[in-house]
């Protein structure tokens, strides 16, 4: 008899669920979007009510696309948007305000003066691998209470319960009874000492929060608790968590150090295998968990973290208006040979890895009179692989390895002119497996692992392979003249916020 798995992958813009055999091959699947709320600029909050609700009709749309019942699933994985914070009240099991995403940048003020009290952005990093900066959940949980007088009457009065989005799933899948995380979620708050694995109490007395408001941290595959809700799912055991990145890395199955993948989704995520032990980053990278085997040791990632990737062919299509869907900028770039000279970074939130400046917003430079949208549409997905260049070389410096290949997923890996360019700028073949969802196969991996659905990682790293490569078509001298002009673009972003201007 044939062996399921499924996998929910709660994304920044839609929530999935698919099925997949014991092959690794998709049986079924089905997506919706949720609204991307915005009430200020530089501020983006999702429903996680929405989330809840979307989950449970994707599980049972593709379970009814498969003629399935929950019943015939060995397991079910759960990968998710890391940072973005949700809290609810214990009593109600409802939100206490609408979930701020990652990308949000309202906790700003309490980075800068944290930082300024522990003596700088990169004083956290030796414990917890990370700078102080919005991007990191624990930061925005601060936010909340803070600000919202309804969280911070909850926190004391010891109704509050805080998590990201694999908590929150967790929570609401075990009938409200399981305030659960795992290592690579928990990673990305700031509050956990990435040796330990354990929220650490310096942390918490810095950041003045209880530690009754945290979930507990498990392994990323190893069984949770069986499924309570929705009943279509009753008795599945849950035994897979990963947060998105760490996912697409196991779902890669970068299994040994030096192993790299870049997911080319809503932002652009670079991780780096680098095993046992973690390696701290000189060059603006992050020190992650990449993921955990229940009775194993960690295994540690290098990361580096761009806000705007994907995000920019939708900002083309929904605020310019140049295109009237994704697909359509390969055409619209393809109709001119090159950019132009124009370059194109897309710092709205300001600049991630390996930069970290929040004072940067984002510029359009290089162009004339014989501008046009078709350079305007190359230099976007050129953007994309420039940023991906500046996290790439960054991760060499710090590992000491010089990468032979680079794995890719995400959506717009779909793209050939986007991946034939970053070939020739990496000067790097860039491989595209034939299983393109790797975040939610890496989910699925994590859960059957637990449960004997595959045996050990040897058995998953078999069924890894190649769908399309590229290999480096560009000269050294046009490389480094196309990274030059980057790096002045790059230049010409700092310093647009500062105390003297900020935006309306």
């Amino acid at each position: 008899m044939s062996k399921y798995v499924g996998s929910i992958d709660q994304g920044t813009t839609s929530t999935r669920f698919i099925i997949f055999n014991e092959d690794g091959e998709i049986v079924a699947d089905a997506q919706h979007e949720h609204e991307q709320i915005m009430p200020k600029e530089g501020w983006v909050e999702h429903d996680p009510m929405e989330i809840w609700e979307k989950t449970v009709r994707v599980i049972e749309e593709a379970l009814e696309k498969a003629s399935l019942k929950g019943s015939d699933l060995s397991a079910v994985g759960i990968t998710n948007q890391r940072e973005t914070t949700v809290v609810w009240s214990k009593s109600t099991g409802k939100p206490l305000h609408n979930a701020i995403v990652w990308m949000d940048m309202r906790s700003q003020t309490f980075c800068d003066k944290l930082s300024a009290k522990v003596g700088g952005r990169d004083t956290l990093q030796e414990k917890t691998g990370l700078p102080i900066v919005p991007y990191f959940a624990g930061t925005k949980l601060k936010w909340l209470i803070n600000n919202v007088e309804t969280v911070a009457e909850a926190v004391k009065n010891g109704d509050a319960l805080f998590g990201t989005i694999d908590t929150w799933l967790l929570w609401n899948l075990s009938g409200q009874k399981e305030h659960l995380t795992d290592v690579t979620n928990a990673s990305r708050t700031l509050l956990m000492d990435i040796k330990t694995l354990q929220w650490d109490d310096e942390l918490l007395e810095l950041f003045e929060l209880p530690r009754s408001i945290l979930p507990d941290i498990k392994p990323s595959s190893g069984k949770m608790f069986d499924v309570v809700e929705p009943k279509c799912l009753e008795g599945v055991p849950v035994s897979g968590v990963l947060g998105d990145q760490q996912a697409a890395l196991f779902g890669q199955t970068c299994f040994r150090p030096g192993d790299a993948k870049n997911t080319y989704g809503t932002g652009c995520f670079l991780l780096l295998n680098t095993g046992e032990k973690p390696v701290l980053s000189t060059h603006g990278l992050l020190t992650t968990v990449g993921y955990q085997i229940a009775g194993e040791k960690p295994i540690y990632a290098l990361e580096g973290s761009v806000a705007i990737g994907g995000a920019l062919v939708q900002w083309l299509r929904d605020n310019l208006g140049l295109i009237k869907n994704a697909p359509e900028v390969e055409e619209l770039a393809n109709s001119v040979p090159n950019s132009g000279g124009i370059y194109f970074v897309p710092a709205f939130s300001g600049l991630y890895a390996p930069y970290w400046r929040d004072d940067a917003r984002g510029v359009i430079v290089g162009m004339t009179r014989f501008t046009n949208k078709g350079h305007l549409a190359r230099a976007t997905l050129e953007s994309v692989s420039y940023q991906s260049c500046d996290m790439f070389e960054a991760m060499e410096k710090d590992s000491k390895v010089k990468l032979k290949s680079l794995r890719v997923d995400g959506g717009m890996v779909e793209n050939d002119t986007l991946m034939q360019f970053q070939a020739n700028m990496l000067d790097t073949p860039v491989v595209r497996p034939k299983v393109a969802e790797t975040t939610a196969l890496g989910a699925a991996y994590a859960a059957g692992l637990a449960v004997g659905v595959w045996p050990n990682l040897e058995k998953l790293q078999e069924r890894w392979a190649v769908e399309k490569s590229w290999e480096p078509k560009l000269d050294k001298e046009q490389r480094e003249r196309n990274m030059l002009g980057w790096s002045k673009a790059i230049q010409r972003t700092y310093g647009w916020i500062d105390d003297d201007f900020q935006q309306n």
